[in-house]
């Protein structure tokens, strides 16, 4: 699960990754495919984020098609849509891709046909993600797996792991869903999936053969053969998983602050993390995203104009900031500048930071 190897990949795609596209794009007109994530975009927790169901809808309805991709392993596709539709988005169980999935279709792809025995660990997405390859999910090391499918479920135990240790400390093949270590709750965060792989390989001081989440490639991968994508573009709310996931496949990215990553974030990002697009939440989709210019002063994204003034260098940012698309070309402006220069940002920082306190609902930051 180390991140060097992934960064060589970040370094030869990194030239999809600008926010300085030379045309004004709409994304819902562009791109075929939204490659969309939940938790964080479309809701929180069990409560729905604002204007996303419509968002979604609106998107539908103009042509694009709509995949739901979630590094969430412990529920099947079929209790995700139904959550989903609750909330009032589009979704069937066929537009819901899961890491468990992945996992799955990694295993086969691995093993070759045949009704392998795999031991499932997590919820029931995980198992489910195994009938529906034709592997035999199994609980118990003792029953001679031919690899691990480990996921994340609330329920999981010391048992469970243990009986993950003692197959890969056999050598068989080990597959996990995805690697985030922490998972949000109303009480804070609580470990995830990633926290558990962790302890498995300490004690049996190996790492997984395979990750299938976000950031790692085989979920978008999967998600993109899937949906028959063209122009497909990830949207998410967290910058090393969705949008690291997108640089590493290659394809083009929006950011939506309704989640977890904050501008301050965003503006200090590595390069393999470094969204093409912006949006106060999937409005966003709707919204023309100019492209960048050089001025004979300094840059200019719309309405928006920054320039680099003073001894230190500071960012002097001018733009309407009524709209949340007048927003976005700004914040982007401003990541451009703070991506490229040593300026201090954090005048124009506070600016966008206000105002976006009063666009959306309230909860982007």
């Amino acid at each position: 699960m180390g991140r060097s190897m992934r960064q060589v990949r970040h370094l030869l795609v990194v030239a999809t990754n600008s926010v300085s596209h030379s045309v004004s794009v709409l994304p819902a007109q562009y791109f075929d495919v939204a490659l969309v994530d939940l938790d964080g975009v479309v809701y929180r927790g069990a409560d729905p984020v604002p204007h996303a169901a419509q968002a979604l809808r609106r998107a539908r309805d103009a042509g694009m098609t709509i995949a739901y991709v979630t590094n969430n392993a412990a529920r099947t596709p079929q209790e995700v849509a139904a959550h989903l539709t609750e909330l009032g988005a589009p979704a069937q169980p066929n537009q819901v891709i899961t890491s468990a999935q992945a996992g799955a279709n990694l295993i086969r792809r691995t093993l070759g046909e045949g009704s392998w025995r795999i031991l499932a660990v997590g919820g029931p997405g995980v198992s489910a993600a195994l009938l529906a390859e034709g592997l035999q999910p199994i609980h118990s090391a003792d029953d001679g797996p031919h690899a691990v499918l480990q996921g994340f479920g609330r329920n999981v135990s010391w048992t469970d792991l243990d009986e993950v240790a003692t197959a890969v400390g056999r050598g068989v093949t080990w597959v996990a869903t995805n690697p985030d270590t922490s998972i949000p709750t109303p009480r804070g965060h609580s470990p995830g999936n990633g926290a558990l792989v962790q302890a498995v390989s300490l004690a049996t001081g190996r790492e997984p053969d395979f990750v299938a989440g976000k950031p790692y490639t085989p979920l978008m991968e999967d998600s993109i053969a899937r949906t028959g994508a063209r122009l497909p573009l990830v949207i998410g709310d967290r910058l090393d998983t969705d949008i690291e996931a997108a640089i590493s496949t290659g394809v083009s990215s929006l950011l939506v602050f309704t989640g977890i990553a904050s501008t301050l974030q965003v503006l200090r990002a590595p390069v393999f993390q470094r969204p093409h697009f912006v949006g106060v939440d999937l409005r966003s989709m709707f919204d023309e995203h100019p492209p960048l210019h050089q001025t004979p002063v300094g840059w200019q994204v719309g309405d928006a104009r920054a320039q680099i003034v003073g001894s230190p260098a500071q960012v002097q940012l001018w733009a309407p900031l009524v709209t949340c698309a007048q927003w976005a070309s700004a914040f982007r402006l401003l990541c451009h500048v703070a991506w490229s220069t040593d300026a201090d940002y954090s005048t124009a920082l506070a600016q966008l930071q206000g105002a976006l306190a009063h666009l959306g609902d309230g909860s982007a930051r």
